[in-house]
């Protein structure tokens, strides 16, 4: 009887538990849980979800009213004002296919030619002193005193003095055997020795006493010109025949150019050139300065270099410097049909070349262009540019600097 009890009492207890349990997950989960769930969903879709929602569309819709106009036919179109491209100085030409000649791109030097360059040298060995201020460039006529040499409180004294000493001396040996020979108290042979002697001497004399002062034996210019160099300085000593001031005419120079081996097949075909100077940057045609092809070796130089001359005549109009140094372009085989554009018209952005269409009165393109030969004022035009299109040739940076500036949207709204 006290284990039924017993054993009731725990089914008593147990049924509470499970009931109790069973109340517990209804209230908590069926009502509260599924309250909280409902409320949380029904703010999440009806407030932060179409919140969302619309504020997204909004954003889309103003992308593709804005972003997509400026991508649109626009995008790639600069403004710049007629009134500003005059400004600017910027000029466009319609293109048109030309004669373009093979070019041999290279280096070389321009030298003066030979007969309008002289050299004064001295006459007598002494101390350099220059007669007034004698500069390289200078103006000079034949027979300007250059150079004083003076030969004073030197052990083997003044040559002037010591030359009119062997003409005095050896003319009145002269003139007493002259006075001998007739009566056969000289030998012919003897006088005719005395002669020679005399004769020499005279010669000497002269060529120094013209030009001699008290200060010492002056060195004249030898032709009309420029001072080219000076090769001595105050102060130095020089001994006969020693080269002083350098003299040129400058109306004619010599370009040389030297090519490498590989185009030699391509020398016969050479007519004429153009070359770049380092100290202007200007690019000069023989065409202009009545230049003319010499000859070209037939043989490469020596001195380890493996390079051909070709060697042109010129007139120098302008203002080129003998012995510099130049950039030279040869020209040999024309080429026909050649679209060509002068250099002025490209621009360089990180390795590739633009040129900048004109497509209409305000209007213009930037295009991607492929080069080809360059004969120092014109470059080929590869690809990028057609026969008919108005192209930028002068002014194409303003043109870069005006696409920089952000003009593209205001010119979009207007339209």
């Amino acid at each position: 009887m006290k284990k039924f009890i017993f054993m009731g009492v725990i089914g008593l207890f147990l049924l509470g538990s499970c009931n109790s349990k069973s109340g517990d997950g209804h209230e908590g989960h069926n009502h509260e849980t599924e309250k909280h769930d409902h409320e949380g969903c029904d703010h999440d879709h009806e407030h932060e979800g179409e919140e969302h929602n619309h504020e997204g569309e909004d954003h889309d819709h103003a992308g593709h009213d804005h972003g997509g106009e400026a991508a649109g036919g626009h995008s790639d179109e600069i403004i710049l004002p007629p009134a500003k491209a005059q400004a600017a100085g910027v000029k466009s030409s319609v293109i048109e296919p030309g004669i373009f000649h093979q070019v041999i791109k290279t280096s070389g030097q321009v030298m003066a030619a030979q007969g309008d360059e002289s050299v004064a040298v001295a006459t007598v060995a002494g101390v350099v002193s220059f007669r007034g201020k004698v500069i390289e460039g200078m103006s000079v006529s034949k027979g300007t005193p250059l150079v004083t040499l003076s030969s004073k409180n030197m052990a083997d004294g003044d040559p002037v003095e010591r030359v009119r000493i062997a003409y005095e001396v050896s003319k009145k040996e002269y003139e007493r055997m002259k006075a001998l020979v007739g009566n056969k108290i000289v030998s012919e042979k003897d006088f005719a020795q005395a002669e020679q002697a005399y004769e020499n001497a005279r010669i000497s004399y002269e060529a120094v006493a013209k030009n001699n002062s008290a200060s010492g034996q002056a060195v004249t210019s030898p032709i009309n010109g420029y001072v080219k160099s000076l090769l001595v300085k105050e102060g130095d000593y020089v001994a006969v025949g020693q080269p002083l001031v350098s003299i040129t005419q400058n109306r004619k120079l010599f370009l040389r150019a030297d090519v490498s081996e590989k185009y030699y097949q391509y020398l016969r075909t050479i007519g004429s050139a153009n070359f770049c100077t380092p100290y202007n940057n200007k690019v000069y045609t023989l065409k202009d300065l009545d230049g003319r092809l010499l000859s070209y070796g037939k043989a490469s130089g020596g001195d380890g270099g493996y390079y051909v001359p070709v060697t042109f005549e010129f007139d120098n109009k302008g203002d080129i410097v003998p012995g510099s140094f130049v950039e030279i372009f040869l020209l040999s085989s024309p080429i026909e049909n050649v679209i060509s554009l002068p250099h002025s018209a490209l621009t360089e952005e990180q390795g590739s070349f633009f040129v900048y269409l004109q497509l209409d009165e305000e209007g213009y393109k930037k295009q991607l262009v492929t080069l080809g030969a360059d004969n120092g004022e014109n470059v080929q035009i590869l690809s990028g540019v057609k026969a008919g299109d108005r192209v930028v040739t002068q002014g194409a940076y303003q043109v870069k600097l005006a696409s920089a500036t952000n003009a593209i949207p205001a010119h979009s709204h207007e339209h």
